[in-house]
């Protein structure tokens, strides 16, 4: 079963989103030479996938533990907030707070989740004050002991699409 984006993006630019995600440092030389084009077409593809909102944009990960930010948490909150205009005013505080890297609206028993990096317990504690402040009722934070697997790569080439 064909999906849409494969009607949209060939194996070609899957192949250039795959090496992207993966190695966004690679050079345009590296990138036709690993998908059989010439640098020109290569350069204007990852323009088009660009401009077509399939690249989001190029980023340093950063190292939290070597910067500092020993703490990650999983934060869990309700709100007993119902009307659409105070639901924004809370996503757009929850967006600007520099310590949550992720913020995910939910279904179930919790209305969002946090992913937030702090220093220590001290931040930690602070930043859960900052919550309460916007009229949180319900808060559950989990720490993360350790980081089992950590990507950023969607699976756009599988196993099969290699073989095909």
């Amino acid at each position: 079963m064909e999906s849409i984006v494969s009607k949209i993006l060939d194996r070609v630019d899957l192949r250039i989103l795959d090496l992207l995600q993966k190695e966004e440092q690679i050079s345009n030389a590296e990138l036709a030479r690993c998908v059989n084009l010439s640098p020109p077409a290569t350069h204007a593809r990852v323009k088009r996938l660009e401009s077509e909102g399939f690249i989001d944009r190029h980023v340093a990960i950063l190292n939290q533990e070597k910067l500092g930010f020993d703490l990650l948490c999983f934060i869990f909150i309700s709100t007993n907030i119902h009307q659409a205009e105070k639901l924004e005013c809370l996503e757009k505080e929850l967006k600007e707070m520099p310590e949550v890297l992720e913020c995910y609206c939910l279904t179930g028993e919790y209305d969002y989740l946090l992913k937030v990096a702090n220093k220590d317990r001290r931040d930690l504690e602070s930043f859960i004050r900052k919550l309460n402040l916007l009229g949180i009722t319900k808060i559950q934070t989990s720490l993360a002991l350790r980081e089992i697997k950590y990507s950023t790569v969607l699976p756009i080439i599988t196993d099969t699409d290699v073989t095909r």
